[in-house]
Formats: C-alpha cells, sequence, structure tokens
C-alpha cells in the first residue's frame, strides 16, 4: 500500500457540490463500462448534488458522513447509518455503509481503509456490493465482510448487482 497524506474529516454544507462531484466521478471510474451510453446526464449530475446538499445541510445524528482531503482537494467518502430493511425482512446488521468512494488515483493509499473505520468501526455492519467490482470486493473481504448470498438489481443502473456482504 503506498501511503499519502490525507485528513479525514466531517463535511459541511459547504462541501456538498465537491462530495457530490466525487461521488460521480467515482461511479464513471467504476462502473463506466457497465453502464448505457449518457448515464451521466446534467440531471443526473444534479440529483447527487441535491441529494448531498439535503444530506450535508440536515445532518441526523444516527448517520455518520466522512470525507478524505488531500491538498484541499476531496478524494473520498464514506456515508453509513442505520441498516436498511430489504422488503419486509428486518436489516441483519443495525449498522450499514451506504458508500465508501474513493478517487482511482488515490486507491491503495489508506485513504479508504481510514473512511471504512470512521463510518462503520470494526463491529458487526452490513453493505452493499456491485458483483462486478472485485476491487471492492476485495477490499471488504479483507475487512471481515462476507457475502450473505442476498441480491438485488442497483434500482438506477439495472446492469448492476448489489450484493449483500455481512460483518
Amino acid at each position: 500500500m503506498r501511503r499519502m497524506v490525507f485528513t479525514i474529516r466531517r463535511p459541511g454544507p459547504r462541501d456538498a457540490s465537491a462530495v457530490a462531484d466525487l461521488h460521480v466521478a467515482a461511479w464513471r471510474e467504476a462502473y463506466t463500462h457497465l453502464l448505457p451510453d449518457g448515464f451521466f446526464t446534467d440531471e443526473y449530475i444534479e440529483r447527487r448534488r441535491r441529494m448531498w446538499r439535503d444530506l450535508l445541510e440536515n445532518p441526523r445524528a444516527d448517520t455518520t458522513v466522512r470525507i478524505a482531503e488531500s491538498d484541499g482537494s476531496i478524494i473520498g467518502l464514506a456515508w453509513a447509518g442505520p441498516g436498511l430493511r430489504l422488503g419486509a425482512e428486518a436489516p441483519p446488521r443495525d449498522r450499514q455503509l451506504y458508500a465508501l468512494y474513493v478517487a482511482a488515483a488515490h486507491h491503495g493509499t489508506g485513504a479508504g481503509q481510514a473512511l471504512l473505520e470512521e463510518a462503520v468501526g470494526d463491529g458487526p455492519a452490513m453493505l452493499w456490493v456491485a458483483a462486478q467490482n472485485p476491487r471492492a470486493i476485495a477490499f471488504y473481504r479483507r475487512n471481515g465482510f462476507e457475502f450473505d448470498g442476498v441480491e438485488q438489481t442497483d434500482p438506477i443502473a439495472p446492469s448492476i448487482t448489489d450484493a449483500r456482504m455481512l460483518r
């Protein structure tokens, strides 16, 4: 693992646009080959900006949002909160990692590990990962997560199969 200097902090409303841009950029890097041409429309990007603006302007006590920053730029994000139901099924864990993204240029630097630790610690947790993302799967397995056999189609990207992992 190559190390670099970065800081982890709680983002504020002024960070919303940059967090959304990192979120979109990470999706482009990881999933463009799985998505239809034209997926990343201006409307899609604006929806992400609204989502992050709402999350950061109205923080909830039961959620954790952290960003990794290096040289004044946001290089990663993590978002976690209460375990979410899948249909009528109770969540198998009380804590869920909703999102963890690090810009590809910063993979292997420790930023993803630091973000994961800030968001969910080392206790029981659940997450959904794209079954077509072997790098993320390997990362989560190194952190004690294993598949439980439950899968679903991502509603905004039907060509991506989300698989649930538990620790």
